[in-house]
């Protein structure tokens, strides 16, 4: 019986579904003993994985991963690796000066890690591009978001451009945009193909291996051993004892009993178009690669992509908090009318294109939007809980990780300091009717940006 419940990821994420098939690993069959084990291969774990390799490149260390490299949160989310302050909670995405400086050093640290890990693993360039994104409005409420954005960028000195109606146009091809505040830092990633590169060139080293399709059912304290407190993750066919264990499960970290009722699972929605014929792209005009965030927090973003699987359109609007991890087949319905709607709104030109794939993916938010993280227990650390951006922050908290169990003296992110713990939460009841309802009503009033 696993103590562990492990919940579905609802829909077929189309980022993985576009791909080449490619070779999974195998799934733990053993009983084997290991200097270090992650626990989740996404974005922390395989960060932590190779910052761990960099540190010491004689430990064996182990991943176990629950389901297939990319099926899982890491291949779901809409792929923007953002440097700049992003507070998803927030109406404009800001917080406190101090706050987005520290967060945005953070954030550049993990994107240049993720820069550099694609270059020695010579990931293929659709895996990630440094190209900026755009917070694109389409109202006037939009674009009062988007002066107060700019007006907050001007007191950090950090560089941005305004677009106006026809370059919004000539970038997207359609009339429905009015406004956008375009930034240079952010990363665009295909989200599974970076993930499975990833963990395709981590494995690479003789002493790194990758278990997928092995979920953890239980994590056992097996008392001291030469001084060492030893832990057994056991799977349905095998297990893994070590001394130094990483969690990089967000979200899930509560089901190993830790942070109890102190972290929110969001779910987000999205849809992928079918592949444009070559008539439609025409049609469509502008650029093939774009990426658009909406200026309204609960807005839209947009993607054109244009590469492996061809050239597609994805939508990703509506959220739903679910304590039990689970989204309900109906809110899925719900969502992927929304996408449809959005879809049509924008592009009226393409009305024979419909969506391919739709498909639900678990962020993991804390009340005071911090990480959690740190030893937990004896040779337990988390490297959990990336508030909605588990591209950047997920990789940074990956690296943060693997150092300090490793006791590295110098570290990739060195703006990093410890946060306070994540905030209690009310009782789940009352945070389900009351988050879901804030949720409704901040989507209702995004408007014409959803």
């Amino acid at each position: 019986m696993s103590k562990i419940k492990l919940p579905k990821n609802p829909g077929q994420t189309g980022w993985k579904e576009i791909l080449p098939k490619r070779k999974v690993n195998n799934q733990l069959i053993e009983n084997i003993n290991i200097d270090y084990l992650i626990i989740g291969g996404g974005f922390a774990g395989l960060s932590a994985a190779r910052r761990l390799n960099q540190i010491n490149k004689d430990a064996k260390i182990a991943i176990l991963e629950a389901c297939e490299i990319g099926e899982g949160p890491a291949g779901r989310n809409s792929g923007f690796m953002i440097d700049l302050p992003h507070n998803l909670a927030s109406d404009d995405y800001l917080g406190s000066l101090e706050k987005d400086r520290e967060q945005t050093l953070i954030n550049r640290s993990a994107i240049q890690f993720a820069k550099s890990t694609s270059e020695e693993y010579e990931m293929p360039s659709e895996a990630i591009q440094l190209v900026g994104k755009t917070n694109a409005a389409a109202t006037k409420k939009g674009i009062n978001f988007n002066t107060e954005y700019a007006k907050h960028l001007d007191k950090t000195s950090e560089s941005y451009k305004i677009l106006d109606t026809q370059e919004m146009k000539d970038l997207t091809g359609i009339d429905y945009y009015i406004n956008g505040l375009w930034t240079p830092g952010t990363a665009m990633l295909q989200p599974a193909l970076y993930i499975q590169s990833l963990a395709d060139g981590v494995s690479k080293h003789s002493n790194v291996t990758i278990y997928e399709n092995s979920p953890v059912i239980d994590l056992i304290d097996e008392g001291m051993h030469d001084g060492e407190k030893i832990w057994k993750a056991k799977t349905k066919m095998g297990s893994i004892s070590s001394s130094k264990i990483i969690l990089a499960v967000n979200g899930m970290v509560e089901r190993f009993g830790y942070f109890e009722n102190r972290l929110m699972t969001i779910f987000t929605y999205s849809s992928m178009s079918r592949k444009l014929t070559s008539n439609e792209s025409n049609i469509l005009g502008g650029s093939q690669k774009w990426g658009l965030t909406s200026a309204d927090a609960m807005g839209s973003s947009v993607r054109r992509i244009s590469g492996i699987g061809g050239d597609r359109i994805l939508i990703r609007n509506r959220w739903s908090y679910n304590p039990n991890m689970e989204a309900s087949d109906l809110f899925m319905r719900s969502a992927a009318t929304s996408h449809s709607s959005s879809f049509n709104a924008r592009f009226s030109s393409l009305d024979n294109v419909t969506m391919e794939y739709c498909w639900g993916g678990r962020l993991c938010l804390s009340l005071n939007n911090v990480f959690a993280q740190g030893e937990v227990e004896e040779g337990v650390y988390s490297a959990c809980c990336q508030n909605g951006l588990g591209t950047a922050k997920g990789t940074a908290i990956g690296i943060i990780t693997a150092e300090k169990i490793s006791g590295a003296i110098s570290s990739l992110v060195p703006n990093f300091v410890d946060e306070e713990a994540p905030k209690k939460l009310m009782p789940k009841a009352i945070m389900w009717a009351g988050v879901n309802a804030y949720l409704g009503w901040k989507e209702l009033m995004a408007g014409k940006e959803k």
